[in-house]
């Protein structure tokens, strides 16, 4: 089967945003039984700017994956870090806004996917937590990562670069 060669770059984008991810996943630090990677929550918004919900929710998953293999992160990254792509995704889809997009990963990880932990949590980590536990945690590395994303793509919009790289990954 052959790729378009829009498929082939986002791809490739696609995999950069996980490797950095993965490396900045180093910068992590715990808060109560999280590991917060504000890194993570920058590489979402990028991804729903860039490559869209789809492509976003697979690169979080990757990079959770890839973490966890490497003992950089916990069982707690896969619903936080996939619910936060996919909202902050559709939103960017539906509404071409980089602030909403960015409180969308911030609503989608912190408290969406803080929710989303809780069974996780309970279930396969053997924690006891009540259902909130992990919304405080969640929202202190994704508001990071998301204030990060927007400087970065507030930048990238001033200079002409957003919507340049935009239509590279487009056409």
């Amino acid at each position: 089967m052959v790729r378009s060669g829009s498929a082939v770059k986002k791809l490739a984008v696609a995999a950069v945003l996980v490797a950095v991810a993965v490396v900045g996943s180093l910068f992590s630090f715990p808060v109560l039984a999280s590991r917060c990677s504000p890194v993570q929550h920058m590489v979402n918004i990028l991804c729903a700017v860039f490559l869209g919900p789809w492509y976003g929710v697979a690169a979080a998953f990757a990079a959770s994956l890839i973490r966890n293999l490497l003992s950089l992160g916990t069982l707690l990254a896969f619903p936080g870090s996939m619910v936060g792509a996919l909202l902050c995704g559709l939103v960017y889809a539906k509404t071409g806004k980089l602030w909403a997009t960015c409180g969308a990963e911030a609503f989608g990880t912190g408290v969406l996917g803080g929710l989303a932990a809780w069974p996780v949590a309970v279930l396969l980590l053997g924690q006891t937590a009540a259902v909130y536990a992990y919304i405080g945690p969640f929202l202190v590395s994704t508001v990071g990562g998301s204030i990060i994303a927007w400087v970065v793509l507030l930048a990238l919009k001033r200079s002409g670069g957003l919507s340049a790289a935009q239509a590279v990954l487009e056409g």
